[in-house]
């Protein structure tokens, strides 16, 4: 193909629809066709980038390869097409305007008065099309945030609008709706997507594909009735209906056939048949599982379903790999404490200790640590949660009272835990962590090196705390050893406890590279281990 077509996936009636599950299985689609697709988010808010929101505003904050902190849809994304997001791949309002201010700060506008149109629009254009000038895509899936109709939505759909009408056949609109059902009198209403796709319009945007997202299969009635007041073709009405799992979404798209509406509309002819064999077993095995392990997950923002989502996958992933359902657990570390660690951990198969920041919770972390060390349960701390494996090692083995991070106690008399020495001058908060892949070096014949099966790996990462090296030899001396290592700053990765059965502290975050093609070592890892151990307990 000579250039990129462009995909746009709106929203209306609602949020949380499901923009990036549609985007990310079109996506697939696309792909088991042998075409190379990206996919982009176009977030309304004006935060530069969701590194610096809370998780109760914003859910999980990604984080790419090249160190981009960024919405949480790209690691769907990534679980789905198993190929690596960018900086490239999310932008937010904030980044536009402040692109735009710093053109205008530097004269690049010759004196012009700078306007949404063109100018907000024209960046948003610009950055659009980044992926599609490299020559490396046939498609460019672009998602934009919110629904139609927000005040914050405004310049992104009328750049959608502009690139309809300059770049013709090679753009298209696919509008994510609800079909809502009223129990009450007993049928689909249509009303809300004949509203939604009438503010589209209002906006000079004719969607060319309408996905309607549904509890109830839609009739062909139905379907000609959205056909007829939406100005689409029968065939361009797409039913969404409610999923057991998000995996199961491309097999649903593929059976409406969205992807060869798709290529019909962009002219392009449909040569062969999606390829999907591989996402077929992964999809049989997560649906009827060998057997099954419980796992809790500790950590501070448990009630939030998307707080940990990467880690959620990841397991999903691990479980199809290992012929094995995942059970989570999810344990609030709050909740823990001397008296309740038995009652809150018991019966669980593995325990794994969730990354965060700051101290709400930490104490409950810690205590849970040595319940899984004591007592021999399967164990993964990430980020914080091998922070506080390294805390709780040395407060009750190397009996260094009050050992504690900096982060949490400046005045520990053990800071077996620092800030990093490259992060001691920085200020801000947005963007300086941190951030993206750093290679790491694992020690042969340990745990570690057993389950990457190589000693040189690269792993994603977002922390500003590390290892002190001071303390490494007192706990090395002891069983707590550093089975992975950054050379070139000589700073501590990944840490096993020896003689325990599975115990491994990593300071990065390998759910961020876990996907269905390609489930994350550890993740597989831990949950055979797991699944040992609760083969082991059985047979007791």
């Amino acid at each position: 193909m000579l250039k990129a077509k462009y995909i746009f996936v709106t929203g209306g009636v609602s949020s949380s629809l499901g923009k990036g599950i549609i985007s990310a299985s079109l996506a697939k689609l696309l792909q088991a066709r042998g075409f190379s697709v990206t996919i982009q988010k176009l977030d309304p808010y004006i935060n530069v980038d969701p590194g610096t929101l809370n998780p109760y505003e914003h859910g999980e904050c990604y984080v790419t390869e090249d160190g981009a902190e960024t919405d949480l849809d790209l690691g769907h994304y990534e679980r789905f097409l198993n190929v690596p997001t960018s900086q490239a791949n999310n932008i937010t309002t904030g980044r536009i305007y402040q692109s735009v201010i710093e053109k205008e700060r530097r004269g690049d506008y010759l004196g012009q008065t700078v306007q949404v149109i063109p100018h907000i629009t024209d960046e948003i254009k610009y950055r659009i099309k980044l992926l599609g000038n490299t020559g490396q895509f046939d498609f460019v899936i672009t998602e934009i945030g919110g629904t139609v109709g927000d005040i914050e939505s405004l310049p992104y759909i009328e750049a959608v609008r502009q690139m309809k009408w300059e770049l013709g056949a090679s753009c298209l609109v696919i509008h994510l709706t609800l079909v809502p059902f009223l129990a009450a009198a007993g049928e689909l209403k249509t009303k809300p997507t004949q509203h939604s796709v009438k503010t589209l319009l209002e906006s000079g945007v004719q969607p060319d594909i309408i996905v309607c997202r549904t509890e109830r299969h839609l009739s062909q009635s139905l379907r000609e009735k959205i056909s007829l007041f939406c100005n689409v073709s029968p065939s361009s009405v797409i039913e969404s209906i409610d999923a057991e799992t998000i995996y199961e979404v491309p097999l649903l798209m593929r059976d409406e056939k969205l992807d060869l509406e798709v290529l019909k509309k962009v002219s392009i002819p449909a040569e062969r048949e999606p390829d999907l064999k591989r996402w077929e077993e992964f999809l049989y095995k997560l649906k009827h599982p060998a057997s099954e392990v419980s796992i809790g997950l500790v950590g501070k923002y448990i009630e939030l379903r998307d707080a940990y989502k990467s880690i959620v996958e990841s397991f999903i992933h691990a479980g199809a790999a290992n012929d094995c359902k995942v059970n989570i657990v999810r344990i609030h570390s709050e909740s823990i404490d001397e008296s309740t660690v038995g009652s809150r951990l018991q019966n669980l198969d593995g325990i794994l200790v969730a990354p965060g920041f700051e101290s709400r919770g930490i104490e409950g972390k810690i205590i849970a640590i040595q319940y899984a060390r004591e007592r021999n349960i399967p164990f993964l701390g990430i980020c914080l949660g091998m922070q506080c494996a390294v805390i709780e090692f040395a407060r009750n083995v190397l009996k260094m009272v009050n050992a504690h991070s900096t982060e949490m106690d400046k005045r520990t008399p053990y800071p077996v835990i620092d800030i990093m020495e490259a992060q001691k001058k920085i200020s801000g908060m947005g963007g300086t962590m941190r951030l993206g892949s750093y290679p790491c070096q694992i020690v042969k014949e340990t745990l570690t090196h057993s389950i990457y099966g190589k000693v040189q790996i690269t792993e994603r990462h977002r922390h500003r705390y590390e290892f002190n090296n001071k303390y490494l030899q007192d706990f090395e001396a002891k069983g707590l050893m550093a089975s992975g290592i950054n050379m070139k700053d000589n700073l501590v990765e990944i840490m096993e406890l020896q003689g325990h059965p599975w115990f491994i502290g990593i300071q990065f975050h390998p759910e961020y590279k876990s996907t269905v093609a390609c489930p994350h070592p550890l993740f597989v890892g831990f949950v055979g281990a797991a699944k040992k151990s609760r083969g082991s307990s059985s047979a007791i």
